[in-house]
């Protein structure tokens, strides 16, 4: 299918602008995939919060020019992917690696993160890295402890005050009968 030079202009203007807000990106080859797999894993991305797009590597190469994943531009090569993360770092990593659990035939091709190209054993370190809710849920415990510490602290005199009286009162109960 041949592309006009404005619907190409169109394409780089859209994944350039993606790819300057995104905050991680992943390359994956997907030759032999079917129309429905493909389609699935369109789903899950949106699901993902991920822009999941097939680019020609021209094109894809354009866009990410002036970006933090213009490193990618090298591993543009043969029938790719482009999966940007738009909301936590780690989210298009997880995608592509869950979809790649299901489907060998999906192969990682390269990663960026922070501007800087990863190893593609590095998915792992990628996809683990935490959500947005879980860092903020781990940032507000350590947040909490050090008052719920506090408060501990300062209840134990009057918690051990009130163990005492009841160990005298059992005391005394005991000696009285």
């Amino acid at each position: 299918m041949t592309l006009r030079l404005a619907d190409k202009q169109a394409i780089v203007a859209e994944v350039g602008e993606v790819a300057k807000n995104a905050l991680s990106a992943v390359t994956a080859e997907y030759r032999g995939l079917s129309v429905g797999e493909m389609s699935q894993l369109r789903v899950q991305a949106r699901h993902a919060g991920v822009y999941l797009r097939v680019v020609r590597n021209t094109l894809a190469r354009r866009a990410l020019q002036g970006t933090g994943f213009a490193c990618l531009n090298d591993t543009l090569v043969g029938p790719l992917l482009l999966a940007f993360s738009q909301r936590e770092p780690g989210a298009a990593a997880r995608l592509i690696r869950a979809f790649t659990k299901q489907n060998e035939k999906l192969l990682v091709k390269a990663l960026a993160f922070d501007g800087q190209l990863l190893s593609i054993n590095e998915i792992d370190k990628l996809a683990d890295l935490p959500t947005r809710d879980e860092a903020m849920a781990t940032l507000m415990a350590a947040m909490k402890a050090p008052i719920a510490k506090l408060v501990r602290i300062l209840s134990e005199p009057h918690a051990k005050l009130v163990r005492t009286i009841a160990a005298l009162r059992d005391q005394r109960q005991t000696t009285d009968a």
